[in-house]
């Protein structure tokens, strides 16, 4: 059965598809998005809109195979460049006679179709169908129907449902505060894009920067000290700065939701700070800093340490698997860079398909002093860009990305396990941490640019040991040896360890001590 959802028209909306399913016209979406990996210190007031650009996403729900027609309204100079991604769909797309671009989509899917390459992309968001057994006016059920709805800051307490029906626009943020058994769920679009900052004082830094403690930010979505959370379903756009922010939760699920239009400062993906039991599955994000995160953090002054206490927790048992990952700044798969727990462990990363990156991919940056172990990289597609646009930051309001002297040549690595000190993250504190026992185990990167990888500790107790990586390819072809021209270490590595697929030896790299 086809659903296609309703739309809800916008102010600003794009116009630059014409798309049918199943033979049946559809409605897009709009959202905004950022248009170059440009960024800067809080500046005390929010991007420039001219960094950005607005595309189009389509919304339906299907439990069959559907026909897809795509018509974009302006030529496609390079048809022989046309791409679905991520490239794992195996989708084929042709042109046909009429102008259209057509496939068949096998089963629910998010991905992007790109006849221009990374600009003016349709995002294509084909979901598996609700099963949501509950009433609309059921008890404990916040429901909010086809069409607008400004809810301004909504609160769930125990046992509540925030339902967003297929159809429904809620302009709203979303808080929990040591809730239990709570659901944000439904098909409609929770739209962040009424939440703005409200500047308390300037506190300019000296350098054109300001401060970012001289405002208050929420978060789209922020749960503190919650139990038994289910996010399904929805799709978020417009964020101000992180979408979902789980911290000191336990039993968080967060499957079928999807993040667009982020351009704003700090908009991060999913952040989880000190959290425990997390399952992340089959998500797409396209975000405009971190996508999906996993840290460590201390929230209140010392002479809250009550409340410090209350999310001490270590962050573990975290699995994300299926999600699609779109990054416009900043970094994938993410651990860290604030790590302040005792231990961050026993996490999985599987069969995520990154399709477009500015940074490091699979990275773990651990500044503060949590043992990070016991973590898995696991079937990850990346696509490289022919061209990788080089992350700038801006110095002044007047300038341009595109008059910027930039690196033509510029690649992330791929893969980056680091302890350090940063002069920021850290927060000024001396304890430093270590990462030990990673495993990078079929991990594919397609395109020209070359595979790097970064393995680098802080100081002989403070190292990256024990990591093994198996199955690493560029192209289809085996990496079959960690040469320097790939792979950097220092001298607080330890028992780096490439898996041949050609034989059953196993190479080891960096120090003995």
């Amino acid at each position: 059965m086809l659903s296609i959802y309703p739309v809800q028209p916008l102010p600003e909306p794009c116009d630059d598809y014409d798309v049918l399913i199943n033979g049946q016209r559809i409605d897009l979406n709009t959202a905004r998005v950022s248009a170059c990996p440009f960024n800067r210190r809080w500046p005390g007031r929010q991007r420039q809109r001219d960094q950005s650009e607005l595309i189009n996403f389509a919304s339906f729900a299907t439990d069959a195979a559907v026909d897809i027609a795509v018509r974009p309204k302006r030529p496609c100079a390079h048809p022989d460049r046309l791409a679905v991604r991520p490239a794992t769909l195996g989708i084929t797309p042709t042109f046909s006679a009429d102008g259209f671009i057509r496939f068949r989509l096998e089963k629910p899917a998010y991905f992007t179709l790109e006849p221009f390459g990374r600009q003016g992309a349709l995002h294509i968001f084909a979901d598996p169908p609700a099963h949501d057994d509950l009433r609309p006016d059921g008890p404990d059920v916040l429901y909010f129907g086809p069409g607008e709805h400004d809810a301004g800051l909504i609160t769930l307490k125990d046992n509540q449902t925030l339902f967003i029906d297929a159809g429904a626009v809620l302009y709203a943020c979303v808080q929990a505060v040591t809730a239990k058994n709570i659901r944000i769920i439904g098909r409609g679009i929770l739209d962040n894009s009424r939440n703005c900052e409200q500047i308390l004082r300037a506190i300019p830094l000296g350098d054109g920067s300001v401060d970012v403690g001289n405002a208050f930010r929420r978060h789209c979505i922020q749960l503190d000290s919650c139990e038994n959370i289910l996010i399904d379903g929805i799709t978020i756009r417009d964020s101000l700065v992180y979408n979902i922010r789980p911290s000191a939760c336990r039993n968080l699920t967060i499957r079928n939701v999807k993040i667009i239009g982020c351009w704003r400062y700090n908009s991060d993906g999913i952040d989880m700070h000190n959290c425990e039991n997390v399952d992340i599955d089959h998500c797409f994000l396209r975000t405009y800093d971190d996508s999906i995160c996993i840290k460590g953090y201390d929230f209140y002054p010392h002479e809250h340490n009550d409340l410090n206490a209350r999310h001490a927790q270590n962050a573990r048992n975290i699995r994300v698997h299926d999600c699609t990952i779109w990054n416009d700044w900043g970094k994938c798969l993410e651990i860290g860079a604030e790590t302040r727990a005792d231990e961050i462990c026993d996490i999985l990363f599987s069969d995520c398909q990154i399709i477009h990156v500015t940074g490091p991919v699979l990275d773990c940056m651990n500044v503060d002093y949590a043992d990070v172990h016991d973590v898995t990289y696991r079937n990850i597609t990346i696509h490289f860009d022919d061209v990788i646009d080089q992350p700038l930051i801006q110095r002044a309001d007047a300038e341009r990305y595109h008059d910027q002297p930039r690196n033509h040549d510029y690649v992330p690595p791929v893969i980056m396990a680091h302890v350090c000190f940063h002069h920021e993250y850290s927060a000024g504190g001396t304890r430093r941490g270590k990462n030990r026992r990673f495993t990078y185990q079929n991990i594919a990167l397609t395109g020209r640019q070359p595979f790097h990888l970064a393995f680098l500790g802080f100081d002989a107790d403070h190292r990256c040991e024990d990591m093994l990586l198996d199955g690493l390819r560029h192209n289809n072809q085996p990496i079959t040896a960690l040469t320097p021209d790939i792979c950097r270490l220092n001298e607080f590595t330890h028992n780096i360890r490439l898996a041949r697929m050609i034989a059953a030896e196993t190479a080891v790299f960096g120090p003995k001590g």
